[in-house]
């Protein structure tokens, strides 16, 4: 009976048992083409999404936030506000069962057959996943739209002769070797911002099964890593070339010291182009400079006496700093999409790589001839599951290649294996 907390509680917990045993059941079975796998992982990552949300509508219900798992509870036990009362509690919920099965007929009879069938049709489903057709079911990334985006940027236009699409394909790849005085336009920052949403986008159709949360996440922790000491590839530490700020700003971290004597150990000349860097004075004793720079630990620039900071500097530095402040945020941003993208890339490599040579393949191909071989294709992909003992299709006749099956339709004609020769022989009667 669903009309009780309880029961949803009972419900829940069946189906979330049911669908481990399905992921189980379906992960048993070996896919026997690339198109079945995909469909599989896809049915798989539904069921574990369906299993979370339950999981999470049971864990409030257990924390019991509004007191109505607590109520339900002591009213089975027959606690009242005037005593226990076991037998007329039994009676209430009897006679709540049976009004609720009097208004809900259908409800009567719970017919675990019918159950196991609807979630066994689960394992037969073929989830709809959206392909181009260039991307030809997850096989090949369909970067055309993004192409066009890259070559229509400044620093794609050398001598007015943009690359060409193969290219491209070996470049994208690669975000850290873009000039660094441009990566900070805004161009760049949308071609980025489209280039990461389609990968994202892609690598969740064709590896439904990877936490990309997971993966993102460590990727932000190596990316803070690295920011700390400078050695994020692309932004080096070479000064304002590459967007950040200098590198006054980047050799003393305040939040690693906690004392003024930690700060001491630095050294007078990184205090002392710290401070300047700070447009602070940078002169006194070491043990002066380490205790003006952690003044800035806890107090905004702003909010310092004027006797810390530089003859004529103050006003300056505080509006350069709120201006550099929202460059270095700006970068940070745009550094993190570019680390995001190369694992993404990383992990797609086998993709990129097959889509290159694919490309190339074209380049070589008539119309017909990629027509022919997208046929082809198609058939090979359809008879992937039968037996081997079947006969292999093969209408068009091609040679056997050293996998047993008809050789490619273009490997067919570059070798000039369709030509065919007539000798004439002449006899000449004496």
């Amino acid at each position: 009976m669903s009309s009780t907390l309880l029961e949803v509680t009972r419900a829940a917990h069946e189906e979330v048992e049911r669908l481990e045993r399905l992921v189980v059941k379906d992960l048993q079975n070996e896919p026997a083409t690339a198109k079945d796998r995909l469909f599989q992982s896809h049915r798989v990552r539904n069921m574990i999404d369906t299993i979370i949300s339950t999981t999470e509508r049971l864990v409030e219900i257990y924390e019991d936030k509004d007191n109505a798992r607590r109520d339900e509870i002591a009213a089975l036990g027959g606690q009242t506000a005037t005593g226990t009362n076991v037998f007329s509690a039994f009676y209430d919920r009897l006679k709540e069962i049976r009004d609720y099965h009097r208004r809900h007929p259908v409800a009567r009879v719970v017919i675990d057959a019918n159950a196991n069938e609807q979630y066994e049709a689960l394992l037969k489903e073929e989830p709809v996943i959206e392909f181009t057709g260039e991307e030809a079911s997850g096989k090949y990334l369909d970067m055309h739209e993004l192409y066009n985006l890259y070559i229509n940027l400044t620093f794609d236009k050398k001598s007015g002769q943009p690359i060409e699409y193969s290219t491209y394909l070996d470049v994208f790849s690669q975000p850290e070797n873009i000039p660094g005085k441009l990566k900070q336009t805004r161009q760049h920052r949308e071609y980025l911002e489209h280039l990461l949403e389609y990968l994202v986008y892609f690598f969740q159709r064709t590896e439904p099964l990877q936490d990309l949360d997971r993966i993102f996440s460590k990727v932000v922790t190596e990316f803070e890593d690295q920011r700390l000491y400078g050695k994020i590839e692309g932004w080096e530490k070479n000064g304002e070339e590459n967007g950040f700020l200098p590198d006054q700003q980047f050799i003393i971290d305040l939040d690693y010291y906690n004392t003024v004597e930690e700060l001491i150990e630095v050294g007078p000349e990184k205090l002392k182009e710290a401070l300047a860097a700070l447009g602070l004075k940078s002169g006194g004793t070491v043990q002066q400079r380490a205790e003006r720079l952690f003044l800035t630990k806890n107090t905004p620039l702003e909010k310092l006496d004027k006797k810390h900071f530089a003859k004529g500097s103050q006003g300056s530095v505080i509006n350069g700093s709120a201006v550099a402040s929202q460059e270095v945020d700006n970068a940070k941003e745009i550094a993190l999409m570019e680390a995001k993208i190369r694992k993404l890339c990383e992990l797609l490599n086998e993709t990129i790589v097959r889509t290159k040579e694919n490309v190339v393949k074209k380049q070589a191909l008539t119309y017909d001839e990629m027509e022919a071989e997208r046929e082809e294709e198609e058939m090979q992909a359809e008879s992937e599951s039968d037996d081997e003992e079947q006969q292999i299709y093969n209408p068009l006749k091609l040679p056997m290649g050293w996998d047993g099956k008809p050789i490619p339709y273009w490997l067919y004609k570059l070798h000039g294996l369709g030509q065919v020769f007539f000798v004439l022989l002449t006899i000449l009667w004496s």
